[in-house]
C-alpha cells in the first residue's frame, strides 16, 4: 500500500529557473512528496519516503511502480482525488481519501449548514464505526463496515441523487460541486467496504509530513536541490525509524560506526533488520 501526499517546499537555487519556467508557462512549483508504503500484513515494517522537487505525488509514486516486478498484484494507491496524485500509468487500485471530501463540507458549512451536517454526521458515523474495528483482521473489519457502514452510506448517495433529481441544489454552487465530487470519487471513497485493508484516508501521511512542515518552519529552505535531497534521505531515515519504533539516533551512529559492513550487505542494516539483531545480541 502507498500512502501519497504533497507540501510545498522552498529550494533557492531553484528560483531563477522558476521565473523563466514561469513566464513560459512551464510547471515552476516546489513540493515535497511524502509516502507511506506499507505491506497490507501489520508483521511487516512501515517505509517513509520524502522526494522534493517539481514532480508530485503522482509522479513519484510511479517511479517507485516502476520498480516493482511485473507479476505483483496491483498495490493500493491512497490520495484525494487531485489529478497531480493519480498522474502515472501503471495499475493501482485508487483508494480516495475520505476526509478530504469531508473537509469540502467543513470550507461550506457556514452557507449551507443543513446540507452539510447532514453528510457530516454521516461521515462521522463511519468513523464511530471505523474505531470499533481495531484489533479485526482485514475481513472481519470489511464485515463490519459492510453491516454497519455500508446502509449509512447508501443512504447518502440516495439522499445526494435526490438533491439533484428534485433540483434542490445548483450543480455549480459550492455544495454542489462537493456533492458531484462525491458522486463522482464514490468507489475509491468507499473502497473499504470491499477491501478490509483499504484505509479511509491519508491521515498516515499527513502525519509524516508534519516533520516536513516543522522543518521548514525551523529551516524555512533548502539551498540547493543537492541540499534538498540529503535533507529528504535523512528525513525518509528517521521517519522510517519511528514508524517502526527504533530509535532514530542509535540506528544513524550504528551505521556509521559500521559504514564498510552496510555498504557490503546493506540489507542486514535496514532499520529493523538492525532492530532484529540489537534485540537477539
Amino acid at each position: 500500500m502507498l500512502i501519497g501526499d504533497d507540501t510545498r517546499v522552498q529550494i533557492l537555487s531553484c528560483y531563477h529557473e522558476n521565473e523563466q519556467r514561469a513566464a513560459d508557462g512551464q510547471r515552476h512549483g516546489l513540493h515535497t512528496t511524502g509516502i507511506v508504503a506499507h505491506s497490507t500484513e501489520k508483521a511487516q515494517p512501515t517505509v517513509v519516503l520524502y522526494v522534493s522537487g517539481r514532480q508530485h505525488a503522482g509522479e513519484n509514486v510511479g517511479e517507485l511502480l516502476e520498480l516493482r516486478l511485473a507479476e505483483q498484484d496491483p498495490p493500493l494507491q491512497v490520495g484525494d482525488a487531485l489529478a497531480a496524485n493519480w498522474s502515472h500509468a501503471y495499475p493501482v487500485i485508487p483508494v480516495k481519501c475520505l476526509a478530504h471530501a469531508r473537509r469540502q463540507f467543513t470550507d461550506i458549512e457556514e452557507a449551507f449548514p443543513e446540507e452539510c451536517r447532514h453528510v457530516r454526521e454521516a461521515f462521522a458515523t463511519v468513523y464511530r464505526y471505523e474505531a470499533e474495528t481495531a484489533g479485526m483482521t482485514a475481513e472481519q473489519r470489511r464485515a463490519h463496515h459492510q453491516l454497519h457502514s455500508a446502509p449509512v452510506l447508501e443512504r447518502l448517495r440516495n439522499w445526494i441523487h435526490a438533491q439533484f433529481e428534485q433540483r434542490r441544489v445548483e450543480p455549480n454552487s459550492a455544495l454542489g460541486k462537493a456533492l458531484a465530487y462525491l458522486q463522482r470519487h464514490w468507489e475509491g471513497l468507499t473502497q473499504f467496504l470491499r477491501l478490509g485493508n483499504a484505509p479511509l484516508d491519508t491521515n498516515a501521511v499527513e502525519r509524516a509530513l508534519k516533520r516536513v512542515v516543522l522543518h521548514r518552519k525551523n529551516a524555512l529552505f533548502f539551498r540547493t536541490e543537492q541540499g534538498s535531497a540529503v535533507g529528504d534521505l535523512l528525513m525518509s531515515v528517521i521517519e522510517t525509524c519511528r514508524a517502526n519504533g527504533i530509535r532514530a539516533a542509535d540506528y544513524l551512529v550504528q551505521v556509521m560506526n559500521n559504514a564498510r559492513a552496510v555498504r557490503d550487505n546493506p540489507a542486514q542494516w535496514l532499520p529493523w533488520t538492525y532492530a532484529a539483531q540489537a534485540a537477539n545480541s
